[in-house]
């Protein structure tokens, strides 16, 4: 083998091999993510949702226009001793915004296109049992959004 066939010990290859299938396994996630929907003329909807002891996060999508506000709130559940208190905002530029608890995101959204949000457990603060979260997205139209877009 010659020094260019290898790349941190595997063979160009397999890394090759590697790196296409993690690029199918990301294409793969984002169709399993559940769709948020808002009813018609709705501003807010909630998403309730537990992450079993296995299951370290959970992916959701909804559609929105630049220009929206919105306001994105993690809270406990009552009936689960952990809380999956950590959401990550993915814009469709590809940035992220998020944070732990409370609320993850507040801000004008920077453009048209599929946002997903990540809920995921801390990692560091998980003794490995069902974590619960309630999740609150409120988007406002956009002629609600000029002032506080401006």
């Amino acid at each position: 083998m010659s020094h260019r066939s290898l790349r941190y010990g595997l063979p160009c290859t397999l890394f090759a091999t590697l790196l296409v299938g993690l690029s199918v396994n990301s294409a793969a996630a984002k169709t399993n993510d559940t769709p948020i929907r808002f009813a018609n003329k709705q501003l807010s909807t909630t998403i309730t949702g537990k992450l079993s002891p296995k299951q370290s996060e959970r992916w959701y999508q909804f559609k929105a226009a630049s220009g929206q506000y919105a306001i994105i709130n993690i809270a406990p559940r009552a009936d689960t001793t952990e809380t999956a208190n950590v959401g990550v905002l993915h814009m469709p530029n590809g940035q992220q915004d998020g944070t732990k608890g409370g609320i993850i995101y507040q801000d004008c959204l920077p453009e048209s296109g599929k946002y997903r949000l990540r809920i995921a457990r801390n990692l560091m603060a998980t003794q490995g049992k069902t974590a619960g979260y309630i999740a609150e997205i409120i988007i406002l139209p956009q002629y609600a959004s000029q002032a506080l877009c401006q």
